[in-house]
């Protein structure tokens, strides 16, 4: 397990009136804030997120995705269903198949920031 430095305090005790009232005025209303937060639970987990990246590079049926990801179609739909329902992709029918795109370019920019900040150096 990874050893956590611990942050560092100031040596005093000073309030910021000026700052706060400005950080005040530009935060989003509680119910943002609880959308938001529930939004990024969605991307906690590693068969959504893998999901999003193939969808990131192509438009896919539950097969083609089933079969990259090596999970049943069965799982693939379970968690489709959970990003359809938070609109962070889209299905298009096509006769008997239906094909899985990203639902905007907002979603493909969340997935490479989230990237880049990994590859950053330290």
């Amino acid at each position: 397990m990874e050893k956590m430095n611990p942050v560092e305090m100031c040596d005093m005790s000073e309030v910021h009136e000026a700052l706060i009232e400005k950080i005040n005025r530009s935060l989003p209303d509680e119910d943002d804030i609880y959308d938001l937060a529930e939004l990024f639970k969605i991307f906690g987990d590693s068969s959504r997120i893998r999901i999003l990246c193939v969808l990131s590079v192509s438009e896919v049926c539950v097969c083609d995705l089933a079969a990259v990801l090596n999970m049943t179609q069965s799982a693939v739909s379970h968690q489709l269903r959970i990003l359809k329902a938070n609109r962070l992709i889209k299905g298009r029918r096509e006769g008997k198949q239906v094909f899985y795109s990203l639902d905007d370019e907002h979603v493909r920019s969340i997935i490479a920031a989230g990237m880049e900040h990994l590859k950053e150096e330290d």
